[in-house]
């Protein structure tokens, strides 16, 4: 049944101001909409509402991810931008931030303004 619909993805921000200009300035998605409670984005044919909500605790799993077609390119754009990837401890030395799993896949961690987590992947 939803799985003939198009998703909508939901994340949340304290800082609505500094929210925009990531996801639009930095990440590169088209802001459609500045409502009252959200930001809301077309990040290539998905809708991303940024809720504009009051204090909150984010999460320290990600909460976003966007698959890429050349990971270490990408992280130089983003990097290029102003993006601080995650340096997490189990991460192996030399990695400069994109973490190789046994199975192939490959990903890098970073965090928007509110500290939430978010991730580009290429598999």
């Amino acid at each position: 049944m939803l799985g003939n619909c198009k998703l909508a993805a939901f994340i949340a921000t304290s800082k609505p101001d500094e929210a925009k200009a990531f996801f639009e300035d930095k990440l590169g998605l088209t802001l459609i909409l500045d409502e009252q409670y959200a930001l809301v984005f077309d990040a290539n044919g998905t809708t991303l509402r940024v809720q504009k909500s009051g204090k909150f605790t984010p999460q320290q799993f990600t909460a976003l991810g966007w698959h890429v077609d050349d990971i270490e390119a990408t992280v130089r754009e983003l990097r290029a931008k102003g993006v601080v990837f995650e340096k997490y401890p189990w991460m192996p030395e030399g990695s400069d931030g994109i973490m190789t799993f046994p199975e192939g896949a490959r990903v890098a961690w970073f965090k928007d303004p509110d500290g939430n987590v978010l991730s580009i992947d290429q598999y």
